[in-house]
C-alpha cells in the first residue's frame, strides 16, 4: 500500500512527497485507515522509532478546520525534547496546509512567550504534562473544545511519575473526543488509563506485545565487574563506526564513565539530571550532529530522546526491569534498520538476563569480548574502506602532487602501502598485543575484588588506562596471578596489611594483589598467613617500598588497603583491639587496621 491509496488529502501528501515517503510502516498502515474512515479510539503499542507520529498525526491533521481558531487536537509527550520533535514533524507534515499553527509547550522555556502563543490562536498544542497541566491551573490554556487527544510515550509519562498531571489533563477535556494512547509496553497503568479514559478502543500492535523490535541483535559479554570499562572501550574499538548510547544506573556512574571515556580519547559527553537545559541542548545537539559518537546517559535523562541511525544500544549496567531495556534497545534498529543491544554483565546476572529474555520474547546471545586480533583486524579494514571511500579535490591536490611523488619515489608500492597503514594502525596493534581475555569463561584467572584509586580518587576499573585513540596509549597487560616459587637466594621482607578473613580474601587473592601491584609477573612471594582482620606475607625486599605505595592506592571490598613493613608482625597482635600490629598503644584507643571496620 502507498500513502496515495490511504485517502490521505492533497496538501498533506504534498508533504509526505517533501520528506520522500512514499510507503507507510505497518503502524502507519494500520492506524491511518481507521483515524480516517471511523474516528476510533486507538491504543497503539509500537517501539520507539516505527513512525507512530505520522501514524496519528498525518489523519489527524487532515482533520483540523482552519476556520476554528482554537485549540482543536492535544498531543502529551513526556520530555521536551520529545514535544520538539513531534512538533518539528506535525510542522513537516502540514507544510502545505497553509494557516495552520502549532505551539509546543514545556518546561525549561519561558512561559510568558508559551501564554503568548496561546493568546493569538492555536490549532495543535504539543506539550509535556507539567507545563501543560501548570498552564491550566493559571486559565492560560483550553481543552474545553479539542477532539483528538493523543498520549505518546504513555508508558514513559507514568513512569516519571506524571499520572496526577495527566488525570488533571484528561478531566479538563470533552468527553466526546477521539483518544489516541502510544505506548512500548502494555502494563498495567496503560490498561487503567485506556479502560477509565477510552470508549471502546481499537487494540494496534506492532510485532508481540512488550517485545523488543525484530531487527534488533541483543548480545551480552560476561566479565568480572573491574572489567567492564575496559570491555566497554573493547566494544567502542570492534566497531569504529559506533554511534549510539551508553545507558548507565546512576547520574554518578555516567559521569565516570563519560569522563574516562573523553579521557581515553572517544567522542563521548554525559547526559544526566544535573545538567541545566541549555547543557543537555548543546550535548543533544553535538550528538545529533554526530559530533559524539557516544552518548552515555541514565534512563531518567534519556527519556524522549528521539535519534535516528544509532548503530547500538550499550548496557553498561542493565536497567532494574525489563520495560526500561524494551525503551532502550528500542532506540536502535528504526525505521527497517539494522541494530544491536549489546550487555556487559557481571557472573551474577545471568538471572536478570532470563528474565528480560522472557519479556521481550528474545534471546541474547552470548559473545565473548572482543579480542586484541580482532579489534585490530576490523580497525584496518575500517581503514582502507575510508581511505577507499575519501572524496579527493582534485583541483585543490593536484598542485603538491609532483612533490609528494619526489618525496616518496624510493618507496614501492607494498612499502608505501605498509607505512600508511602503519601509521594509524600501530596505535592498535601496540595497545592490544598483550591484551588478556576479558571474559569470564575463558579466564583462568580469579576475579579480583582489589580496584586501584589514581591521586585524584576516581577508581580504575579500566578507566585510568589509555586508549589507542588518544595515541599514547598503555597495554591493558597481563594481570595473571599465577604463583611464582620462591628464589631462596632472593633477600625478603614481611608486609602486612589490614584485610584477612573477615573480608574472605584467598592466598590466590594475595598474590594477585603482589603482582598487579609489582607490575611483574615473576614476582617472588614466601609465606602466606591470613587472620582473621589482617594477613601478611614474605616479598622481594627491593620491591616492598614499591608494592607497599600501590597497595596503599587500592581498595578490597570497599575497605582502602593499609600496607606496611613489619619484621616482627604476629597474628595475635590484632587480638588486642587497643594496640597497634607492634603491640605499641595508638593514640585515640583505636589502631589503624581496626578502622576500616
Amino acid at each position: 500500500m502507498l500513502f496515495t491509496e490511504m485517502g490521505l488529502s492533497e496538501d498533506i501528501l504534498m508533504g509526505i512527497r517533501e520528506l520522500g515517503f512514499e510507503t507507510p510502516t505497518p503502524i502507519q498502515e494500520k492506524v491511518i485507515p481507521i483515524l480516517i474512515e471511523n474516528r476510533r479510539d486507538i491504543v497503539g503499542l509500537a517501539q520507539t522509532g516505527t513512525g507512530k507520529t505520522a501514524a496519528f498525526g498525518l489523519p489527524l491533521l487532515q482533520n483540523i478546520s482552519l476556520r476554528d481558531n482554537y485549540p482543536q487536537m492535544l498531543v502529551l509527550s513526556p520530555t521536551r525534547e520529545l514535544c520538539l520533535q513531534i512538533t518539528r514533524d506535525l510542522e513537516n507534515f502540514s507544510k502545505f496546509k497553509n494557516g495552520i499553527k502549532i505551539v509546543a509547550v514545556y518546561g525549561g522555556a519561558s512561559m510568558d512567550k508559551q501564554i503568548s502563543a496561546l493568546k493569538q490562536g492555536v490549532h495543535i498544542i504539543v506539550a509535556t504534562p507539567g507545563r501543560i497541566n501548570d498552564l491550566l491551573r493559571r486559565k492560560k490554556a483550553d481543552l474545553s473544545r479539542i477532539n483528538s487527544l493523543v498520549l505518546d510515550e504513555a508508558d514513559e509519562m507514568l513512569k516519571m511519575g506524571f499520572r496526577e498531571e495527566v488525570d488533571a489533563i484528561l478531566a479538563s477535556t470533552p468527553n466526546e473526543k477521539n483518544t489516541l494512547l502510544f505506548s512500548a509496553t502494555m502494563s498495567a497503568d496503560i490498561a487503567n488509563i485506556a479502560k477509565s479514559y477510552m470508549n471502546d478502543p481499537v487494540e494496534v500492535s506492532i510485532g508481540t506485545k512488550n517485545a523488543g523490535a525484530d531487527n534488533v541483535s541483543h548480545i551480552y559479554h560476561m566479565v568480572h565487574a573491574k572489567d567492564r570499562y575496559a570491555a566497554l572501550k573493547r566494544v567502542a574499538d570492534y566497531n569504529p563506526d559506533v554511534y549510539g548510547i551508553v545507558f548507565c544506573r546512576t547520574r554518578q556512574e555516567t559521569k565516570e564513565v563519560a569522563a574516562s571515556l573523553m579521557k581515553d580519547g572517544y567522542n563521548a559527553e554525559a547526559l544526566h539530571g544535573d545538567l541545566t537545559q541549555a547543557q543537555r541542548d548543546y550535548v543533544m545537539q553535538k550528538f545529533r550532529d554526530r559530533n559524539l559518537s557516544l552518548l552515555v546517559a541514565t534512563d531518567v535523562a534519556a527519556r524522549g530522546l528521539d535519534v535516528n541511525d544509532l548503530t547500538h544500544v550499550i548496557n553498561y549496567n542493565l536497567p532494574d526491569d525489563s520495560e526500561n531495556y524494551t525503551h532502550r534497545s528500542g532506540r536502535t534498529g528504526r525505521a527497517g534498520k539494522e541494530g544491536t543491544s549489546v550487555s556487559i554483565i557481571h557472573t551474577k546476572e545471568m538471572g536478570k538476563v532470563r528474565e528480560i529474555e522472557r519479556a521481550i520474547k528474545k534471546k541474547f546471545l552470548p559473545m565473548p569480548v572482543p579480542g586484541g586480533k580482532e579489534i585490530c583486524e576490523r580497525q584496518l579494514f575500517s581503514l582502507i574502506n575510508r581511505m577507499t571511500c575519501a572524496e579527493v579535490n582534485h583541483e585543490q591536490i593536484d598542485p603538491y602532487m609532483g612533490s609528494v611523488y619526489e618525496m616518496l619515489n624510493d618507496l614501492s608500492k607494498e612499502e608505501l602501502v605498509k607505512r600508511f597503514v602503519s601509521l594509524e594502525f600501530n596505535r592498535f596493534l601496540n595497545y592490544y598485543k598483550n591484551a588478556v581475555d576479558l571474559t569470564v569463561e575463558a579466564r583462568s584467572s580469579k576475579s579480583s575484588n582489589f580496584e586501584r584509586f589514581e591521586n585524584d580518587g576516581s577508581r580504575n576499573d579500566g578507566s585510568r588506562s589509555r586508549s589507542p585513540r588518544n595515541g599514547s596509549p598503555r597495554n591493558e597487560g597481563d594481570d595473571s596471578s599465577s604463583r611464582r616459587r620462591r628464589n631462596s637466594n632472593v633477600p625478603m621482607t614481611r608486609i602486612i596489611f589490614n584485610v584477612g578473613k573477615g573480608k574472605e580474601i584467598s592466598k590466590k587473592d594475595i598474590i594477585e594483589l603482589l603482582t598487579s601491584s609489582a607490575g611483574r609477573r615473576d614476582l617472588d612471594i614466601g609465606q602466606i598467613e591470613i587472620f582473621k582482620r589482617a594477613s601478611s606475607v614474605e616479598i622481594d625486599r627491593k620491591l616492598a617500598p614499591k608494592i607497599i605505595s600501590e597497595m596503599n592506592r587500592r581498595f578490597y571490598k570497599g575497605i582502602k588497603i593499609d600496607a606496611e613493613e613489619n619484621l616482627e608482625f604476629k597474628g595475635n597482635d590484632f587480638r588486642d583491639r587497643d594496640k597497634g600490629p607492634r603491640g605499641k598503644r595508638r593514640e585515640g584507643g583505636k589502631k589503624r587496621y581496626e578502622d576500616a571496620y
